[in-house]
């Protein structure tokens, strides 16, 4: 099957642990800038922030849904850019302006029925290392600062803002089953 030896080929650095590590995700949560973006900020002269986002992120959001995981942010900054890209997203939920991402994190799982070994995390920087140390797939940005990596699980070939969030949820789906259906469904030729 060629979709087969193509997810061997995008996927062919991925460790047997990572693997089964995926295979039990529940919940995706992704940090935003850095993550889902270059991490780069725009400002004009009047103000306003501006930050380019990937839609190859933005597509695979639906597919994770609809397999049955959620997906929420937690970011350390407060940017009704970013509430847009989320709401714009349908994500399940996402936090904004949160400067103890750990306490969030546990605060977020006491109304949940998910395990922490059940939640996979995207971050790259300090701000980060709170959840990425108790998450059962902790992930990182190829560009993440480097003192970061050695406390994640896999790092990802995909810079922030470069689709990350998507080879992450790649991932995920392909781990579960899902991907290579999703792949099929979407290619049947009209009869």
């Amino acid at each position: 099957m060629e979709a087969e030896k193509v997810m061997q080929a995008y996927f062919s650095s991925v460790s047997e642990e990572i693997w089964e590590k995926a295979k039990g995700i529940k919940l995706l949560i992704t940090d935003i800038d850095g993550v889902m973006t270059d991490g780069g900020i725009i400002y004009d002269d009047r103000g306003l922030e501006f930050k380019k986002y990937n839609v190859k992120d933005g597509l695979i959001v639906q597919h994770l849904r609809r397999g049955g995981i959620l997906v929420g942010a937690i970011t350390g900054r407060e940017s009704q850019v970013v509430i847009n890209r989320c709401e714009e997203l349908k994500f399940d939920f996402h936090y904004h302006g949160v400067k103890d991402k750990g306490r969030k994190l546990q605060d977020l799982l006491e109304t949940m029925e998910i395990d922490l070994d059940n939640v996979a995390y995207i971050g790259d920087d300090l701000i980060d290392l709170p959840i990425l140390s108790q998450v059962g797939l902790a992930v990182a940005p190829s560009d993440a600062v480097p003192y970061v990596k050695p406390f994640v699980h896999w790092v990802t070939t995909s810079k922030g803002g470069e689709g990350v969030f998507r080879e992450v949820a790649d991932l995920i789906l392909h781990a579960k089953g899902l991907l290579i259906p999703i792949i099929e469904n979407l290619s049947k030729k009209e009869a």
